[in-house]
């Protein structure tokens, strides 16, 4: 199954749900070994390795961050080759002064939205759905 590619399918029926939690961004030295830190996500860059995990974990570990976020997940199946799904959800949310770091996995989109905003950013979503 590759998922929707409909624009206007998936913003009617993208579903958010927000996530337990309060999510964080660290960096570390490439070679770094987060095996045991549960991170959701992670990301080799030239600068070093940016993983996504937990803020309860990043504590544990004594790693730092400098942001709190939410994980809002797009429960539609979402094509990786969808055009326009995030760029019309970050578009909508940055209307509303809500940063948005977006994550494609192979089933779902998931966003990642500063803690403080998230309910607001759960409206808006819900609104954007109601609108297509």
């Amino acid at each position: 199954m590759s998922g929707e590619t409909d624009l206007s399918v998936l913003l009617r029926t993208m579903q958010p749900l927000l996530c337990e939690g309060e999510y964080v961004f660290c960096t570390v030295e490439r070679q770094f070994d987060a095996s045991g830190l549960g991170a959701i996500g992670l990301f080799y860059e030239d600068e070093g390795l940016t993983l996504m995990l937990r803020r309860e974990q990043a504590d544990r570990a004594g790693l730092t961050y400098t942001a709190i976020f939410r994980l809002i997940t797009l429960s539609v199946h979402s094509s990786l080759e969808a055009v326009g799904f995030l760029a019309a959800i970050a578009s909508h949310l940055a209307a509303h002064q809500i940063s948005v770091n977006p994550v494609s996995a192979y089933y779902h989109d998931h966003l990642f939205v500063p803690a403080v905003q998230a309910e607001q950013a759960m409206q808006l979503l819900h609104e954007l759905t109601r609108n297509v």
